[in-house]
């Protein structure tokens, strides 16, 4: 039986997820690219809530209409870690979500750094 690419990467995730969970004092940092968009959020597992979101989605509405590209995730990166210095947020725990650290998660990732997130 041959395994789906979805699959593979669901296989990851639950294996990277066994071994990180955000707390109170560093929460995870969480991200989801679609063909799309990219998505990114601040997420604390011991209440279970989302403490800061950001999209793509979200800042082409406000923006006006952007290419799906590394300049757009590093913006969106860059928008997190804004809204988690409001929210004396300053150390997260990455979680790729089991896709590769490349490209547009590697970019949103070096943009949450510039703007200030420690992980």
């Amino acid at each position: 039986m041959r395994v789906t690419k979805s699959q593979a990467r669901m296989q990851r995730k639950l294996r990277i997820r066994k071994k990180i969970a955000g707390t109170s004092m560093r929460p995870r940092l969480v991200v989801f690219r679609s063909n799309a968009y990219i998505y990114a959020q601040i997420i604390d597992d011991a209440t279970g809530k989302t403490l800061v979101a950001e999209s793509s989605l979200a800042l082409s509405k406000s923006a006006g209409a952007m290419k799906l590209s590394r300049d757009t995730a590093v913006q969106v990166g860059r928008a997190l870690a804004a809204k988690a210095k409001e929210k004396q947020i300053e150390q997260v725990i990455f979680d790729r979500n089991g896709y590769m650290y490349h490209g547009r998660v590697k970019a949103l990732a070096d943009g949450a750094r510039e703007g200030g997130l420690q992980f």
